[in-house]
């Protein structure tokens, strides 16, 4: 690992595009998630066998906390805030492989994660209520906080980066530097916390990219789904 969590050097390159071991283990974590997709939906039956049975649990899960917090239809919020989720779990337990360190642990992952929720807020947003709807809510209450909530939508999305990279970071070099002093055996009870951690991170960045579209779309759990989830970021 560099002395600077802000330094890497490229692996290669293709053409000026600097080539990192993130961008790698990033493309690996996705070309899995989309073969495992292919395979596992391949035969999908009436009567589940146990891997639909588990996955048709999964998505029954991210569909009861979408509408709990949008309080409509999860079925067009479901891809975005499923695979959000996914994708950071998957990545944050990737630093469980020898020598892997995880994407999550790097500012630049964060942040694209961070402004897909960005996008996405404004998408659905424009989706619901036209492109002129959407701009208008920022005045509201008032055309005097058309600057305010400019900057909300600057902070929350900074808050996400903040918030992930943080422990996901931490947890590496605490791992990193207990394996280095205390040899092989002793970091595995600080690994099944990670497991821990990581699972919890996922969850709630997913959770905040959706009450960041509950927002956006006008869900009646909006407001209080943002209180919520904020405060149990701020716990973690």
């Amino acid at each position: 690992m560099n002395g600077s969590p802000l330094e890497l050097e490229p692996l290669f390159r293709i053409g000026p595009v600097p080539i990192t071991e993130p961008v790698i283990t990033t493309w690996a974590i996705m070309a899995l998630a989309l073969l495992f997709s292919l395979l596992a939906t391949r035969r999908l039956e009436l009567v589940p066998g146990k891997l639909q049975a588990a996955l048709e649990l999964v998505v029954g899960a991210i569909d009861h906390q979408v509408e709990e917090v949008v309080q409509r239809d999860p079925a067009p919020f479901r891809p975005i805030v499923g695979t959000i989720f996914l994708f950071i779990l998957v990545a944050n337990w990737s630093s469980l492989l020898p020598g892997v360190e995880p994407p999550t642990a790097r500012l630049e992952t964060d942040a694209a994660l961070a402004l897909i929720v960005l996008a996405s807020t404004a998408y659905f947003g424009i989706r619901q209520s036209g492109v002129s709807g959407y701009l208008k809510s920022f005045a509201q209450p008032s055309w005097a906080m058309i600057p305010l909530n400019i900057v909300e939508q600057i902070t929350r999305t900074f808050s996400l980066v903040v918030r992930l990279f943080g422990n996901i970071m931490s947890g590496v070099f605490v791992i990193g530097i207990v394996l280095s002093l205390a040899g092989l055996f002793v970091p595995i009870p600080l690994m099944a916390l990670e497991v821990l951690t990581g699972a919890v991170q996922a969850y709630i960045f997913a959770i905040l990219g959706c009450v960041f579209i509950a927002t956006a779309v006008g869900g009646e759990a909006a407001s209080a789904g943002a209180n919520s989830s904020s405060m149990q970021g701020n716990s973690t």
